[in-house]
């Protein structure tokens, strides 16, 4: 029987906006290639998300061979946004962390803030390698991240969201399920695995990518909002509360990845485990 393969590859050029599907993507030092390099932020520099903002989920953000992006969304004719150019930055916030970032075009912001409702501001990270380290009780010396909540790649698994499906079968909300992996926002989709196999991993190689496994991910409320609607329900949120909540973790489904070794991965690409840790705990 063949071993776990890499299923699918994804990548969020704009925080909280839509996900793309990608064959094969360069894994940088901070995440994948053209992975959270752009993100919204309100007029005192804090991050806007899916958290708040539902209707990111519509919003897609493509990226061109030079970097800029194509904006477009329901009611939102298309706006091409260019890379700034990196003469001066803005102090921005990811949640509690302070970072440096360039503002994109004001007619970025009036296309943003048009679309949401809200003002908001669209800005770029220009040096991911010197401008937001990963956190330090998880981090070698001189680690970094994108724009991504707090590590530069999330992986998930097939087995284990089939697993979860069943608990929200099982559960009160049933016909709110099956729930889809989009809902994850993960990078790497591995497939062939047992089911919660990824609460093991320390090291892991994909195709000839190695990468430490530091934590699970705990999850928000993002994972109840329908990524091709924008409405919000309260599965898979709250079957991972009653079944998958560790202490002072939160409720975990797929794990946190910081690469260790340069290269690009390819959907087809072998898994294998290089080392093993004891998995968390749960209530």
């Amino acid at each position: 029987m063949a071993g776990p393969v890499l299923h699918s590859v994804h990548i969020h050029p704009l925080k909280a906006a839509r996900a793309l599907d990608r064959e094969a993507v360069l894994v940088e030092p901070w995440g994948l290639a053209g992975d959270r390099r752009w993100m919204l932020v309100d007029p005192d520099g804090k991050l806007i998300t899916q958290r708040e903002e539902p209707r990111l989920a519509l919003l897609e953000a493509a990226p061109r061979p030079d970097g800029s992006l194509v904006l477009s969304a329901p009611g939102a004719g298309p706006l091409e946004v260019a890379v700034p150019e990196p003469v001066g930055t803005v102090p921005v916030r990811v949640f509690k962390t302070k970072v440096e970032a360039v503002l994109a075009a004001e007619s970025a912001h009036a296309w943003c803030g048009a679309y949401l409702g809200r003002p908001a501001r669209l800005v770029h990270l220009d040096d991911p390698a010197v401008r937001r380290p990963v956190d330090p009780a998880y981090a070698q010396p001189g680690e970094t991240v994108s724009f991504a909540d707090g590590y530069p790649l999330l992986v998930t698994t097939t087995a284990s969201l089939a697993a979860l499906n069943s608990l929200v079968a099982r559960g009160d909300l049933p016909e709110e399920g099956p729930v889809p992996m989009s809902r994850f926002r993960p990078n790497l989709v591995i497939e062939g695995t047992e089911p919660w196999a990824e609460d093991g991993w320390w090291r892991i190689r994909v195709g000839e990518v190695r990468f430490r496994v530091p934590k699970p991910c705990a999850r928000c409320v993002v994972t109840t909002t329908d990524q091709l609607t924008a409405r919000r329900g309260k599965e898979p949120l709250r079957s991972l509360a009653r079944h998958r909540r560790s202490p002072g973790n939160g409720a975990l489904f797929g794990s946190n990845l910081i690469p260790e070794s340069p290269g690009t991965v390819r959907v087809g690409d072998p898994l294998t485990v290089l080392e093993r840790a004891a998995p968390p705990v749960f209530a």
